[in-house]
Parts: structure tokens; sequence; C-alpha cells
């Protein structure tokens, strides 16, 4: 088995350029699998991580308010407090059709919503500067507003600044009581209309702004021992719909972990079609390896009638060529990987995403191409090992 190596060894290096573009096919079909792989996966993390910023633990509710069909906050909030056990937070969410205007500077582009006292502990962020909206400022619906950073630093030079300030929304003011922290990096520059340009007022007092007497609107954060039921607490909310509308064409309920699951299920066919098709290319490999190795025989069939006559089994021989192409392969498929790695870290600082090489990848498409060697090498190998002696030492 060692001699066989060794004769492997000695074949490639003889033919140093035929071996090198046998292995090309090898080299591309494991680096494109590894390549592959590792960038869905990359874009399969950024999902996860947008989705995780967005809350996995949340459900959303929205509701088609009618005349004679409506659920009011009192009652959306009663259904929350008689099921604490599942829901930590809720939060009734009214988004305003707004112009922003501090001094003489007006925005159409600035997010305002209108919001309970929980809604910053369902983003889970934390205040910069002042408080949050309180339940007092809920029932007395105190013209009160916490604004994003952008907001802050863009009108007020800083958040310090914007505190106890004014700011007119559709013409009302409004106090500043407080501003969020920055949610943009700080390797990324705040813009208008992105994560930090918004204001949060009481709900209350926006849905007198928008000139709506109902909400459509609802957060709900799910504690982290049901997080993983998020589903099934889901139909709890639909069911207690269900008895106020007698139809789901009034509402519409979203658990975020249920678009994650669907999101993570679809991203990984998409990774093992792509690693699929990449693969047939490790195939086509196969078919030259298989061409090189027929050449290899013919080219040395003196050679083999000599061993043959010298006392050479056939298993022997057999073994010779097998292990000739397997070798041939294995070094594409490490190479292959070589190529991979550096061809994914490029890949994944042009795409700006966190693309890695995965362990599975690796392995499979390794394997896969020493498997390749074996099949592809072992019909050539036959032939070889099949040969009469008498007529290999005829040959010229």
């Amino acid at each position: 088995m060692l001699n066989s190596y060794k004769l492997a060894l000695k074949s490639i290096w003889a033919n140093k350029m035929r071996s090198f573009l046998t292995m090309l096919g090898i080299i591309i079909g494991v680096a494109a699998v590894i390549i592959l792989v590792g960038i869905v996966n990359g874009e399969m993390n950024y999902m996860t991580e947008s989705f995780a910023s967005m809350g996995t633990n949340r459900i959303t509710v929205n509701v088609r308010n009618m005349s004679s069909r409506s659920v009011s906050v009192d009652q959306m909030y009663s259904f929350f407090n008689d099921n604490t056990q599942y829901f930590s937070y809720m939060s009734p969410n009214v988004t305003v059709s707004a112009t922003v205007k501090v001094g003489n500077e007006n925005s159409t582009s600035t997010t305002v919503t209108g919001v309970s006292e929980d809604y910053l502990s369902i983003l889970d962020e934390n205040l910069s500067q002042g408080r949050f909206i309180q339940y007092a400022d809920l029932s007395a619906r105190h013209k009160v507003a916490v604004i994003g950073y952008y907001v802050a630093t863009n009108y007020y030079e800083s958040a310090e600044k914007a505190i106890g300030e004014d700011i007119s929304v559709n013409g009302e003011k409004y106090k500043i009581i407080g501003v969020v922290e920055r949610q943009t990096s700080t390797s990324e520059s705040m813009e208008e209309g992105g994560d930090d340009d918004f204001v949060y007022i009481p709900y209350t007092s926006a849905i007198k702004l928008s000139r709506n007497g109902t909400v459509s609107n609802y957060t709900f954060t799910v504690r982290d021992d049901y997080v993983k039921q998020a589903a099934t607490i889901k139909t709890y909310i639909e069911d207690y719909l269900y008895t106020i509308f007698k139809s789901d064409d009034f509402y519409n309920v979203t658990a975020m972990s249920e678009l994650l699951d669907s999101m993570n299920e679809m991203i990984g066919t998409m990774s093992m079609m792509l690693g699929g098709i990449a693969g047939i290319s490790l195939l086509v490999a196969g078919v030259g390896v298989m061409n090189i190795m027929l050449v290899s025989v013919t080219e040395r069939t003196r050679e083999i009638g000599i061993r043959k006559a010298l006392g050479a089994k056939k298993s022997t021989i057999l073994s010779q060529f097998v292990i000739e192409a397997a070798v041939t392969s294995s070094f594409g498929g490490v190479l292959g990987i070589i190529v991979g790695f550096i061809g994914t870290n490029i890949a994944g600082r042009i795409m700006s995403i966190n693309a890695s090489p995965t362990f599975g990848s690796v392995i499979v498409s390794f394997s896969v191409s020493v498997a390749i060697g074996l099949i592809f090498g072992y019909m050539p190998a036959r032939r070889a090992a099949a040969l009469n002696p008498i007529d290999a030492l005829r040959s010229e």
C-alpha cells in the first residue's frame, strides 16, 4: 500500500502540469461549495441578527375596527392583565402621519408614533437623557415627547440641550422629556428617516392628533420562559379576537419567532440548493479525472506489462491506479479548501457580511472530492488490471 502511494506521488510529480489541470476541476468545485455555503450562512446570520433586533419575543397585532365590530384599548389591556403569566409588556401603537417642525426647519421623514409607558422596554432600548413617557402622561394626555438621537443632535446640537425644549408635531407643541440612545452603529452615519429619526408621544395624544378614535396596532412581548411557545400564545390572542370580531378577516397576529423560523428554513433550503449546484462541478471534475487516468493507463501499458510479468497481482495494479486517482483528487480537495477559505473571506468583505467557511461544507466537499477520485478512478484502474501481460509488453 505504501509503495502504491509512493508510485502515485512519483507519477503526479512527473506530470505536474497535467496533474494540476486534472486537479483544477476539483479545486474549483470544492472552493465553489465552500464559498457559496459560507455566503448563504453569512446572509442567514445577518437575517437572524436583523430579526433578533426586531425582537423574537414580540407578537404584533393588527386589527381593522368597524363601527359594528371593534376592540378597544381597555379590552386589549384587560386581555393582557388576564394573561400576565405569558406576557411581560404590551403597548398600543398609533402611527401619525405628521410634519415635525423645530424652529424654521420642517421634516416629513421623521416617524411619529404614539406609544405606552412600556414601549421602550418592548424595544429593549435605553435613554440617553431624561425620562420616558409615564402612565400619568397617558391618562392626562400630556403633550410630552421622547425623541431619537438624530433629532436631538440635528436640531438641538446634543441630547442634553434637547431636554426641556419644544418640538412641533402637526402644529401642536410637545415638550421634550427624553432622548433615546443612538441606535445606528458609530461606524455608520445617522441619516434623515433612519433608525434614530423618530418622535414618541403618548398614544392617547396620538389618537387625538391622528383624528382616529380607535387604535389598530398593538405589540406584546412574551416572557422569556415562553418564547419557544410564541406560536401557541399567538393563537390565544387570535382566539380572543375571534370572540369579538366573529371572523378572522378583521385581525392579523404575527409572531416574530415564526417569521425567523420560516426565514431560516428558506435560507437553509437555498443553501442546500446552491451547494448542490456547486457540487455539479465536482461531478464534471470527476469525468476529467477518469479521462486523465485512462490516458495514463494507455501511456503506461508497457510498464503494467513488465510489472505483471514480474508477478504483480491484478489487485496490486488496481490499487496503484485507484490510489493515484484518489491522491490526485485529495490534493485538489485540499487546495480547494484553501481557495474556499480565502474566497469566502473576500466575498464576505465585499458583501459586508460575516461570511465564514462552515465545518460541514468543508468535510462534505472534501469527502466528495476523494470519493470522486475513487469512483472515477476505478474504471481506468480496472482496465489496467485486466490487461494481458503479453499484449501489454508488445505495446509501443
